[in-house]
Parts: structure tokens; sequence; C-alpha cells
């Protein structure tokens, strides 16, 4: 798969031109339908599915973390299968509801429930991992102690789509914190940018994922400390648009939970960081009906 700014497609080498003359060819078209009887006409050539990844990372990253995971699912699915991202989150999402882009959607959970509910997508598998989590931290030497102590103060997160930063509105809520009027949400380009945009003092706070957090940089992460943490949400869903039959989409789902268990490409799950996919259904994601108010503006 080749990177082509926000689309990303497999190229495919051009057939050679070879020049027939065209009595030679008509002579050759009549013995083929002399020979076999009245024409059949040709079955068409199988769309390609396009697969939407939210652009977590890079464009470069994600065909390079995610390429062999395509390629193995149009193995799977006998169609070819083409990779695609988007600039943002915004237009990601944009063009999940409006263009019905994606045929396959590899996305955050809570833009997963929005997909269900808006464009009728529904979930077939999700990474089998931990529930996804995420934490408020402050400099070591900050006088905040509790969430409560976050009231007023600016709290730099990822973008303002992100997940991490959808739970940390929450959870300003739940300790009393108006995020819109009492506390000041810094969106910063990443999960890593939160976190030093706190550690330096550029902000008194920093909302961020725990994985993010425990794989920060060690002197860093000293020198923080957890004051909050969001409750926990069912890992990234993989789903599928709602014209996808249910047929191919249990082949999806089958390709997807057998690859921890059939061990047909030892190294794919390796490649991904991940112990493997499981079965999900759409009911795994209501919990964000509670979010629906934020969600859904």
């Amino acid at each position: 798969m080749l990177a082509q700014e926000d689309r990303i497609a497999r190229a495919e080498s051009r057939p050679r031109v070879v020049l027939i003359p065209l009595y030679w060819l008509a002579s050759v078209i009549f013995l083929h339908f002399a020979e076999s009887g009245p024409a059949l006409a040709a079955e068409p050539t199988e769309r390609p599915r396009i697969v939407g990844f939210l652009p977590v990372v890079s464009t470069e990253r994600l065909v390079r973390r995610f390429e062999p995971l395509v390629d193995f699912l149009a193995d799977e699915i006998g169609v070819p299968v083409v990779l695609e991202t988007a600039p943002n989150y915004a237009e990601f999402v944009r063009r999940t509801h409006e263009d019905q882009r994606y045929d396959y959607l590899f996305t955050a959970p809570h833009f997963y429930f929005v997909a269900q509910r808006k464009a009728g997508y529904r979930v077939v598998a999700r990474v089998d991992g931990e529930l996804l989590r995420s934490v408020i931290v402050v400099r070591r030497d900050s006088d905040i102690s509790q969430p409560r102590d976050l009231c007023g103060k600016t709290i730099a997160t990822p973008d303002p789509l992100a997940l991490v930063t959808v739970m940390v509105r929450r959870r300003l809520i739940q300790a009393g914190c108006d995020p819109d009027r009492e506390s000041t949400l810094s969106a910063t380009p990443s999960h890593n940018a939160a976190l030093y945009a706190a550690y330096r003092g550029a902000t008194q706070a920093a909302g961020l994922g725990t994985i993010p957090f425990a794989r920060a940089e060690a002197t860093v992460r000293e020198g923080m400390r957890v004051v909050a943490e969001t409750e926990g949400t069912p890992n990234m869903p993989f789903s599928v648009a709602p014209w996808i039959s249910d047929e191919e989409a249990t082949r999806l789902a089958d390709a997807l939970v057998g690859l921890s268990t059939n061990g047909e490409r030892p190294g794919l799950l390796q490649h991904l960081g991940w112990r493997g996919f499981a079965k999900a259904v759409p009911e795994d994601y209501d919990l964000f009906a509670d979010y629906a108010e934020i969600l859904l503006e």
C-alpha cells in the first residue's frame, strides 16, 4: 500500500500493450463464439473494500503498522482491500457519516458509537486487550491533590474529539467542574504533547491515555503525579457498513478472531503489538450512551 495523502492503495502493475491486427482479432472472437455457443455475460469484478483507519498517528506510520493486516484481510475476504485515513479526526468522522466512504471501519470506541447511531455501522470484533482508560496528571510539586482541585485550571489534552478528551471532560463533570466554564481544555497534537505541556509548566495538568503515560520517558513520568483516572471503555472496535452483507461480516469477524488461534500469520499480531481480536456486539459500547450529549452534538 502506498500513501497518497489521505488515500492509500496498492499500485497495480500496468499490463503490456500488444498490437493485434483487427482482422486476426475478429477471427479469434468468431471462432470462440462458434465453439462455445451463446455468450455468457462476464461476471463483474468484485468492488474493492475501503477500510477507514482513524488517524491516530501519521499516515506513514499508519501504513507501516496496518498494511500487513489489510493484506491479510484481502486474502481472507477474497477481494482487494484498500487502506484509507484522513488528515484529522473531524474529517475522518465527516467521511464516515456524510460521505459513507468506508466499507470497514477501525476507529475509537466513541467514534464507533456515533457511527452506529448515525450511519448504521455494526461492530464485528474488537482488539482483545484491557479496558481503555485515561489519567489526569500534574507535576509532582503541584498543589493539586484531588480531582476537585482541577476546577479553574488549564488541562492539556490531545485532539478535542479524541476519546481521552471526551473522557477527561466527563471526569471533570463527575468531580463537580464545568469543563466549558470553570476549566480550560487546551488541545495539543498528541498524548505526549499534552504530557510535556504540563511537565514544562505550560498547563497545570494533562489528560492522556494510560498506555502513552506508561510509555513516556522515565524522567518525565516520574516527575508527574496522577490525580484522577477515568472509567474504562471496551477496546478499539472493527465494524462494517450497513451495506456489507451478514455473510461477509461473519467472514471478516472469523478472520480477525482466528488470528490468535489458527497460527496462519504468526508474526502479524506481534507486529501489531496485540494479543488478538475478540468477538464483539454493538451492546458492548452502549456505555457511551452516557456521553451521548457530548458525542452527538
